[in-house]
């Protein structure tokens, strides 16, 4: 089901699955071309999240999606304000951020019963992987190319603001003691993690491609860490 939310750049739709009562998790994608190859698997992992009786929330964030808002306009704080208007919605429920990435850096102003985080990233991290992609791409990928900008970068195909790119310097994933939090990472990373999971992260892959094996793991690791916080 499609509904929508109040955010600081207007109206935004956000899919919700699973039933409409008792927990429910409030996902935050990778950023960018990352949440495009990374949705798929996201979607899956909520319907068998809804098979495990947990609810699920996939919002678009400004400029994001089917937003109106367009990318190059998005900044870093209306995403974090988005995710937080977004959990304020679902105050009334046991509300868990699931945050994939750089979407970890998004939940922080929630007030949430948890944080679960798919191979979490700094700001700094994000920034890197965009000099890489740039590069890549035959473009000016030094520093200087993307923070001395006065106009929006490209990046993997997407015009973001410049002012966007300079949020991100400094920033951290919450990882508050007063709640519950779990990390899980894929493949060949081998940060620090509760559980590192045999598996190629959608967000490397070419194209977006399902992986319903991967999905039903994540739920199924979702599931149990819900139910070990529920008590």
């Amino acid at each position: 089901m499609i509904d929508f939310y109040d955010g600081p750049g207007g109206r935004e739709a956000m899919l919700c699955l699973g039933p409409a009562q008792g927990p429910v998790v409030l996902v935050a994608l990778p950023f960018w071309e990352e949440a495009n190859r990374t949705r798929v698997v996201a979607v899956a992992m909520l319907r068998a999240l809804a098979r495990h009786g947990i609810g699920g929330v996939l919002p678009d964030w400004p400029g994001t999606g089917e937003s109106l808002v367009e990318t190059e306009k998005a900044s870093f704080a209306q995403w974090r304000l988005a995710h937080r208007s977004v959990a304020e919605m679902l105050a009334a429920r046991r509300c868990y951020g699931v945050s994939m990435r750089g979407g970890t850096l998004v939940d922080g102003l929630a007030d949430l019963a948890g944080r679960w985080h798919l191979a979490p990233m700094t700001g700094e991290a994000v920034l890197r992987d965009v000099i890489r992609l740039r590069a890549a791409a035959g473009l000016r990928g030094d520093e200087h190319g993307v923070f001395g900008a006065e106009s929006p970068v490209r990046v993997a195909g997407n015009r973001v603001s410049p002012h966007f790119l300079a949020e991100l310097a400094g920033a951290a994933p919450s990882a508050p003691e007063a709640i519950p939090y779990r990390v899980v990472r894929l493949g060949h990373d081998r940060a620090p993690a509760d559980r590192t999971i045999d598996a190629v992260p959608p967000w490397r892959r070419a194209e977006p491609q399902e992986d319903p094996e991967l999905a039903a793991t994540l739920a199924e690791d979702i599931a149990q860490w819900i139910a070990t916080c529920e008590g």
